[in-house]
């Protein structure tokens, strides 16, 4: 089986701080990192590869240093690694990106033969829209499991796969043909670590660099001008004061909550 997992470069959020003049996330010094759901799409593939055979490949879009990310990859059990890299894609909104993924992967299908999975995180730390997922699987007009916390079955001889995805109040099972798109939680499986080995070779492997050039792609569907979205200003919300903490009995508090609550309750007519 062939899977294609979607991955992205982030800075690592524990880090991140906020210019409060600019309005603008502070990147300096803070240390990037595999967005952490796609790192559960690279594990996901990989046990997909350890039972049925097949390969992985993993695509990724961002400047020279994401590279940094796909190596990771490839120390995860990823066999081939590509880069969409090129100012024409710089400023992308979601919708771009879709578009940018999505011909990049042309040229992996066209290297490596079809996409059985498409894998990516639910959604990336740095934007949290998790809406890139969805929009490839539209533009490969393919089934789509978004949230998955457990594969259940995978039957590439009848073609379909089942998943479990999370859902609010409660969980929802999904039986989906192949070739299909598959979201994933952190909760679907537990990372492995990188054996020596598996390290060596992905400093060795070389990752293919896909740019405007050498691809089949439309530069007018990509990038900050092409993009629909456009973000105004990110902030941090003001902190609130302090509010009054009552240390005391219950019977003490709940006496001096209803003292204070009982000009209101009467203003509203309870008393």
């Amino acid at each position: 089986m062939h899977s294609l997992v979607f991955i992205k470069q982030v800075p690592d959020a524990a880090q991140v701080r906020v210019d409060y003049h600019t309005g603008t996330l502070i990147r300096d010094g803070v240390p990037a990192i595999i967005n952490p759901y796609d790192a559960h799409a690279i594990e996901a593939a990989v046990q997909i590869k350890d039972r049925f055979g097949g390969i992985v490949s993993v695509l990724s879009m961002g400047p020279p240093m994401a590279e940094e990310a796909l190596r990771k990859a490839l120390s995860m059990g990823a066999d081939k690694a590509y880069l969409l890299c090129d100012k024409v894609f710089a400023g992308s909104d979601t919708w771009a990106t879709s578009y940018a993924l999505w011909a990049g992967a042309q040229e992996v299908i066209q290297e490596n033969g079809p996409v059985d999975i498409f894998w990516a995180g639910k959604q990336a730390i740095d934007g949290d829209t998790a809406q890139t997922g969805p929009g490839l699987a539209t533009r490969f007009d393919i089934p789509l499991v978004t949230c998955a916390i457990k594969i259940i079955e995978v039957n590439p001889e009848k073609g379909y796969v089942i998943a479990q995805r999370q859902i609010e109040g409660g969980f929802e099972t999904l039986q989906v043909t192949i070739p299909c798109m598959i979201t994933t939680e952190k909760e679907l499986n537990t990372l492995r670590f990188s054996p020596l080995p598996d390290l060596i070779r992905a400093a060795k492997l070389e990752i293919r660099v896909l740019n405007s050039n050498n691809i089949k792609i439309d530069p007018t569907k990509c990038g900050l001008k092409s993009s629909p979205t456009k973000v105004k200003r990110v902030f941090v919300p003001p902190k609130r004061e302090r509010k009054e903490i009552i240390e005391a009995s219950v019977n003490d508090v709940a006496r001096a909550l209803f003292e204070k609550l009982e000009p209101v309750l009467k203003e509203m007519g309870k008393l």
